[in-house]
């Protein structure tokens, strides 16, 4: 955007700030001037928009960003903007005057309408849609629920999460199923490659392939359409871990292929802490043993895999209004910026001596998530170095061979943030 088209924007956001405060005296300030700047970006092109910092600034105080740490280790899970953080307490507040009648008689009652809200926003049908805790959570109910027996095959992923390992790991020794592991040489544009490193792994006895929407140790996606379209080929089922890709760049869940799928809200919807949701494909439904004993566990209903007990009503109805924030910025919006922010730092760093950049810098193979590493040093070092010089946060990533540090931005991340972090880098790899 032209320094122009950016004086304009700001005196247009100005104007209409100044028209409409008698009328919204009752409106947080920071909720005034965010309303007024989504109004006058309504003409301004998402990929225009991604390097206009004025906006952002006022995305940014939505939320309670500590002036003290730079975080930018959002891809563990990333904290929530001011009015789910209200709602999830005005909940929880809620459900201590009488928490059997306010829990399950009236926020509970949110439970259906929220799961339409959900489906939606995933392009699903809501009875394909189970609210739980995180994306673990999800993909675990899915791995002990499948019915394999011994002698079934697996392809999975070096690279997958831990807890998908090893809950692959635990079937292996109580079922006597097999895992045939690949192993992912990344950062990689080859989608030939990547769609083949799972392909050649299939055989006859493959019954489920496994697989990574985005790698979190990096950011790398994978091309998950074209892998699923070769298992269903061959009458394999598709397991997707979309905990780092659901709300981070658009698409819909049905583009991927998949037969499941399960997020993390807390990550890239900005949903209260330990929020999650699993897509089962309508006809599997029967077929999946939930993780909780309900009466009759292969009823095809995906309210089956609800059955937690007690859980916190708080956290869930709170999701509505982390959806309620998605939706106003937009997923293009957000998108571009993401991918932006990451390649904003990544530019900056990538020629300086003993740099490697573990991570795509093209937006097909990679958005928010980049990781980097300095030749002779280790992850934890720069990690530290940038906490204890910088007050940056980020995290030292050593797992298979990714071995680097991780650095994610997101949405009230400032390029003026990024540029103490570059600072950073620059100066341990000079060290």
């Amino acid at each position: 955007m032209s320094a122009t088209n950016r004086r304009g924007f700001l005196q247009k956001a100005g104007m209409f700030s100044a028209t409409a405060f008698l009328s919204s005296l009752g409106q947080p300030v920071w909720s005034r001037n965010l309303e007024n700047v989504l109004r006058n970006a309504e003409g301004i092109s998402p990929e225009d928009l991604a390097a206009e910092e004025d906006f952002w600034y006022y995305i940014q105080q939505a939320f309670t960003v500590s002036p003290s740490l730079i975080n930018l280790n959002n891809g563990g899970v990333s904290p929530a903007p001011k009015t789910v953080q209200e709602a999830m307490k005005r909940y929880y507040d809620l459900c201590n005057e009488a928490p059997s009648y306010y829990m399950w008689r009236i926020l509970d009652q949110g439970r259906e309408p929220l799961r339409k809200n959900l489906a939606k926003l995933g392009g699903c049908s809501p009875e394909e849609i189970a609210i739980n805790r995180n994306s673990s959570e999800g993909l675990e109910t899915v791995i002990f629920g499948l019915q394999l027996r011994e002698g079934d095959e697996v392809v999975a992923a070096k690279q997958d999460y831990p807890n998908m390992v090893n809950a692959y790991k635990q079937r292996e020794i109580r079922d006597g199923i097999k895992i045939k592991w690949i192993s992912l040489e990344l950062p990689s544009e080859d989608e030939n490659y990547l769609v083949q490193q799972y392909v050649n792994a299939f055989t006859d006895k493959t019954k489920v392939v496994h697989i990574t929407h985005v790698i979190n140790w990096n950011g790398q996606i994978l091309p998950v359409k074209k892998i699923a379209q070769e298992a269903h080929k061959r009458g394999i089922e598709v397991v997707v871990d979309g905990a780092h890709s659901f709300a981070h760049f658009d698409f819909k869940i049905p583009d991927l292929d998949a037969d499941y799928f399960a997020a993390s809200l807390h990550k890239w919807l900005y949903a209260p802490i330990g929020s999650g949701l699993l897509y089962v494909r309508k006809e599997k439904i029967k077929d999946i043993y939930p993780m909780f004993a309900v009466d009759k566990p292969l009823k095809d209903d995906i309210r089956k895999f609800e059955a937690l007990g007690t859980r916190p009503f708080y956290i869930e109805q709170a999701i509505g209004k982390a959806i309620e924030f998605h939706e106003m910025i937009g997923i293009e919006r957000k998108e571009k910026r993401l991918h932006y922010l990451k390649n904003y730092w990544m530019e900056k760093v990538k020629n300086i001596p003993k740099v490697k950049l573990n991570t795509s810098l093209h937006p097909k193979w990679g958005c928010a998530i980049g990781n980097v590493g300095i030749e002779g040093k280790k992850p934890n070092e720069l990690d530290s170095f940038l906490l204890d010089k910088y007050k940056v946060h980020t995290v030292a990533i050593t797992w298979e061979n990714i071995v680097g540090v991780r650095v994610t931005p997101n949405v009230y991340t400032t390029t003026k943030n990024l540029d103490v972090l570059i600072e950073g880098i620059s100066a341990f790899a000079k060290s």
